[in-house]
């Protein structure tokens, strides 16, 4: 990555000097962006270099690898590490997946902190299953969080009051939601058919970008007729982006006015290193169709198609602001911090484009930010009520 890097700000520094170059009416090299002469001598330099000191890296790593292996196998990875690979691979992830990079992260299913997808699971279990999903640049450790000075965890919690067995999701937020949701399927498929007990109940709490790939999910299991999703009962959303995040718009408007200036047009590339993972939240796409065939950082406005609330699942929605009412500037400016309160509700001015949560499947957390959503005891009671069975009484005819 370090080499990857010396290489990409070299490209920058060039592109910055060439459109100075331009300006004076200096002629470049050969490819737009770069110089000419003695100039773009040094620039291949400093880039061959890199290059070369990246395989004599790799050469040298090489040969210590077992011994590094045998230190991993007996040492696993800190919360420290494992957020910030959390972090690195929201931002870059979809890039070293494709460069085949180690620290890109592979989506796993665990269970007490232990994966299950090629172990057993850790008994005992129950026959209601509560996944939880994680939002972007983070991990499933970071459930657990402190509220107050009290540790606090929703999975454990809706365990103990409702008897599920929590099943955690780590997965790379930086790749597309579409492709981590046809992932998660495969993954869901796979623990119904191996669960150590029949599943009478899979029920999903997802936090931000984690309820578009649970929805992504249950849109690739509708297509395909996975039987895993007979069992789905409930999702709980946490500060989801249903309708996009206005950070990803902001960030892509500052692409579009880099790019059209001269001087400025090569600090684009920078914007442009961010992962797909987060280009999909600019309108919250799902589908494989939001982005295939697109250049993902074009500015154009794109006819959106809104994949509805699965059917026959009792879906909730929770939001966040910081306000303490509603009202035009806590509904459009300020939210939770990351999320508008319209967007985590699934409200929309076009109807069409609206998701169907019922009235009192909608709940808004006041005086409250994106990431107090994790640890906050009122959202776990509000999903406690949600998820407890009602009971059905019978009607007495007169």
């Amino acid at each position: 990555l370090a080499v990857q890097a010396v290489g990409g700000v070299a490209q920058i520094v060039e592109g910055v000097h060439q459109s100075v170059w331009d300006t004076l009416g200096v002629r470049g090299g050969a490819e737009p962006g770069r110089t000419g002469g003695l100039t773009g001598l040094v620039y291949r330099g400093v880039r061959g270099t890199a290059r070369w000191f990246g395989k004599g890296a790799d050469l040298l790593l090489a040969k210590s690898e077992s011994a590094f292996a045998a230190v991993n196998a007996t040492a696993p990875g800190s919360a420290a590490r494992e957020a910030v690979l959390a972090v690195l691979n929201g931002v870059l992830g979809d890039h070293l997946a494709a460069t085949g990079n180690p620290l890109a992260t592979t989506m796993s299913l665990r269970h007490r902190c232990v994966g299950i997808d090629s172990a057993e699971v850790a008994a005992p279990v129950t026959a209601k299953v509560l996944l939880m999903v994680h939002g972007l640049c983070m991990n499933d450790l970071q459930w657990r969080t402190r509220h107050e000075d009290l540790v606090s965890d929703h999975g454990e919690t809706l365990s103990a009051a409702l008897d599920y067995t929590p099943v955690y999701l780590r997965y790379n937020t930086g790749l597309h939601v579409s492709r981590n949701g046809r992932d998660l399927s495969s993954a869901l498929e796979r623990l119904v058919a191996t669960w150590p007990v029949p599943i009478e109940e899979l029920s999903v709490v997802a936090h931000s970008m984690g309820g578009l790939v649970i929805r992504s999910a249950c849109h690739s299991a509708e297509r395909d007729a996975s039987p895993w999703r007979n069992h789905l009962r409930h999702i709980v959303f946490l500060g989801t982006p249903h309708h996009g995040a206005p950070l990803e718009r902001a960030g892509n408007w500052l692409d579009t006015l880099l790019a059209g200036m001269p001087w400025t047009a090569p600090f684009a590339l920078l914007g442009k290193v961010r992962s797909a993972g987060i280009t999909d939240l600019r309108h919250g796409h799902v589908r494989d169709e939001d982005w295939h065939g697109r250049d993902r950082f074009d500015p154009s406005p794109v006819a959106r198609v809104v994949v509805p609330l699965p059917a026959g699942v009792a879906c909730h929605a929770v939001a966040a602001t910081a306000a303490t009412r509603r009202g035009p500037a806590a509904d459009r400016l300020i939210g939770d911090g990351l999320v508008p309160l319209r967007s985590a509700l699934g409200e929309h001015e076009e109807s069409d484009l609206e998701l169907a949560f019922a009235k009192r499947s909608r709940w808004i957390a006041y005086r409250t930010n994106h990431m107090q959503l994790l640890g906050s005891p009122d959202v776990a009671r509000q999903m406690v009520e949600w998820l407890t069975p009602r009971r059905r009484t019978a009607r007495v005819r007169r």
